[in-house]
């Protein structure tokens, strides 16, 4: 609990005071003289918000079962979340959009993500992470237009994953990711628009996607916590032109 206080650099005080716990107490459970109750080892995961896997770890090390059930996707149990996905996923077509882990493992897609997957290496495929499809050198980035500026939103997007976790796992991507070539370009002022996406099209067109991100609410799986969809939408008519059917 230490560990994730100081990660949000909050202090002791304040966090006893934003969980309505005595600071004596609160420093009992940091130096282990107490054992936290279940309600409130959650209570401090909430306000420190620790993301769900961490509270499970947090639970166990003090004795408590975990509260977020982890089950796959394919599992019985999850068919409305997976039906939720699919269509979600078909609601975007023609456009691409694709499910993904905590880990930006690709665990669902619409056929709309063919065009982003063209040239990119078959190995790249086998166990397909969205990140590494992006911007690894045989996957998406040769054909990336804007790839400095791509490269810069992603990687700074993934090093905020990697601060807000506890994630080795997360780490190790980052620092794999961060090693390939590219280069890294801070964007110039967009108005508050997101860094657009810019690829090389089959026909020589330039197409320019805008990402849109969607996440569950108050799930109690881990699965179905972690899971992201995320949407490439046209940015222009030439795209949407292209990818619409006869385009």
């Amino acid at each position: 609990m230490r560990q994730w206080r100081q990660r949000r650099r909050i202090s002791q005080l304040d966090l006893a005071i934003e969980a309505d716990v005595s600071a004596r107490h609160l420093s009992f459970i940091e130096t282990g003289r107490s054992t936290p109750s279940r309600a409130m080892v959650l209570k401090l995961g909430t306000v420190l918000n620790v993301p769900a896997r961490e509270q499970n770890r947090l639970l166990l090390a003090a004795g408590h079962a975990p509260v977020y059930a982890e089950r796959s996707l394919d599992d019985p149990e999850m068919s409305a979340v997976r039906t939720g996905v699919d269509r979600v996923l078909g609601a975007y077509e023609p456009f691409p959009c694709l499910a993904v882990d905590h880990l930006w493992n690709i665990v669902a897609a619409n056929s709309g993500i063919a065009i982003m997957l063209q040239e990119v290496a078959p190995e790249l495929l086998e166990s397909p992470n969205a990140l590494r499809i992006s911007l690894h050198p045989d996957g998406l980035a040769p054909r990336i237009r804007n790839l400095g500026q791509w490269r810069h939103h992603v990687i700074g997007r993934l090093r905020r994953e990697v601060a807000g976790s506890a994630s080795a796992q997360l780490h190790d991507l980052l620092t794999e990711i961060d090693a390939y070539p590219g280069g890294d370009v801070e964007s110039s002022d967009l108005g508050g628009v997101a860094v657009p996406l810019e690829i090389d099209g089959p026909d020589g067109q330039v197409l320019t996607f805008l990402s849109t991100v969607t996440t569950f609410g108050t799930a109690l799986d881990l699965t179905a916590a972690e899971l992201s969809i995320e949407a490439f939408l046209p940015a222009d008519d030439v795209t949407a032109n292209a990818l619409r059917p006869g385009g």
